[in-house]
């Protein structure tokens, strides 16, 4: 029997754990907390995706796994590197889980594994994807991003199933940019129903986000085309649409007046959207991003939401 490791034991880890027991692997699920991994281990049931079991495949443990066929890395983007520097050394396949850019270095997921792990081949999985609804089976699809075509299907066989389609690609860095900028995006684009602005509004500056998203993409060495693809359009629509995404619900409170503070605070989940918004303007520097650069002021307090709003329509007008 394959084995799976996922680290990270998170909404969306245990969604992907849950995923590849499905699939027919034995699984192991790491949580950093010793007592979150006693407790789902006992209840089966991880508070934060409540009402789906975790089956008896899956092993809760809270030491980093040395071994497995192939190991998920599904912790929050800005945690990565410290949880990776902590692994054992192995040779097993690295599945980054992640979206979002590093603070500090402006590094994106594979980039951060590539500088840890050199040698250790690695893969981007991203796409449209609730973990409650991966953890509940329903048909959902979504990218495996490699270089390498080996790679792709073998981490493939491991996790698909007939609910759950997995396409590969071999624009990584396209993947990586589309994963990370459309939170960015969704916080917008819940500002601007947060705000009134309407649906039309809404639809306009996820269109344009998405040529952002584009122009971004090429610029560090990515394709405009996969943009286009689930890992940028398909996350974008989900994203930004979707009542479940925590960026989308995040803007949604600021632009009805909420308070940035007082919105985190009252989370336990992270909402990677927020540090990713100033290292992906920083890390675009040279590239015209103006919802992006729009959001990242919005967050610290640079600019007001009926500023910013009035600074993208005041703009040059253009051909698109």
């Amino acid at each position: 029997m394959s084995s799976v490791a996922v680290v990270g034991a998170g909404a969306w880890g245990t969604a992907l754990a849950i995923q590849a027991a499905r699939a027919g692997s034995s699984v192991t699920l790491w949580a950093r907390d010793p007592e979150r991994a006693r407790a789902i281990g006992m209840s089966r049931e991880n508070p934060r995706l409540a009402g789906h079991r975790v089956p008896d495949a899956v092993r809760i443990v809270d030491v980093l796994p040395a071994a497995a066929d192939a190991v998920l890395l599904a912790v929050p983007m800005q945690y990565l590197r410290s949880v990776l520097a902590r692994m054992p050394a192995s040779a097993a396949p690295l599945v980054v889980c992640v979206k979002g850019v590093e603070t500090g270095t402006l590094r994106l997921p594979l980039e951060v594994v590539t500088e840890l792990r050199a040698n250790v081949s690695a893969a981007v999985l991203t796409g449209p994807n609730f973990a409650h609804e991966i953890a509940a089976g329903l048909p959902a699809a979504a990218v495996l991003a490699a270089a390498d075509a080996s790679l792709r299907d073998t981490i493939t066989a491991l996790l698909v199933t007939p609910s759950f389609r997995l396409y590969g690609n071999d624009d990584p860095v396209g993947a990586q940019v589309g994963g990370a900028a459309k939170n960015v995006i969704a916080i917008a684009a819940g500002a601007v129903i947060g705000a009134g602005l309407g649906e039309n509004a809404r639809a306009a500056l996820i269109t344009r986000g998405l040529a952002e998203l584009s122009r971004l993409a090429v610029a560090l060495g990515g394709r405009a085309e996969t943009v286009t693809g689930l890992t940028g359009i398909g996350d974008l629509l989900l994203t930004c649409t979707g009542p479940a995404s925590r960026n989308y619900s995040l803007g949604l409170a600021l632009g009805r007046g909420e308070a940035l503070a007082d919105v985190m605070a009252a989370r336990s989940a992270v909402t990677e959207g927020v540090a990713t918004a100033p290292a992906l303007v920083a890390r675009a520097a040279g590239v015209d991003m103006p919802i992006c650069t729009a959001v990242a002021d919005l967050l610290a307090g640079r600019t007001t939401l009926a500023d910013a709003i009035g600074r993208l329509l005041a703009r040059p007008r253009r051909n698109e």
